[in-house]
């Protein structure tokens, strides 16, 4: 099979280097709007390294089309959401017992 056109139906483009010629811009690739594309949303780091890692695996997305962000978004929010329930598990200060001002029994 032959994909080749023949020449009498190549469409016949002016350029510079005819004068008179009126001159015709040249098409710059297309840009496509599908195409994944970085959102290059700045992020600041927490200072909790469970959550940071969290937050830097959002630049995954960036490299995905946009039905991939699914995965990536709710595997940062199951992380996030385990990070925050593990605050609340970790031993802190005890909480005081008693009134205030009365003596230990």
């Amino acid at each position: 099979m032959n994909d080749s056109v023949p020449e009498d139906e190549v469409p016949q483009t002016a350029t510079a280097a005819e004068p008179g010629a009126p001159a015709e811009a040249v098409p710059e690739p297309a840009y496509d709007p599908a195409a994944p594309a970085p959102l290059n949303v700045p992020r600041v780091p927490s200072g909790n390294a469970d959550v940071d890692a969290r937050l830097d695996r959002l630049a995954d997305a960036d490299h995905l089309a946009t039905d991939g962000h699914v995965e990536v978004y709710e595997d940062v929010h199951r992380g996030l959401r385990d990070a925050l329930t593990a605050l609340d598990v970790r031993p802190g200060v005890p909480a005081p017992t008693g009134r205030p001002g009365s003596a230990p029994q």
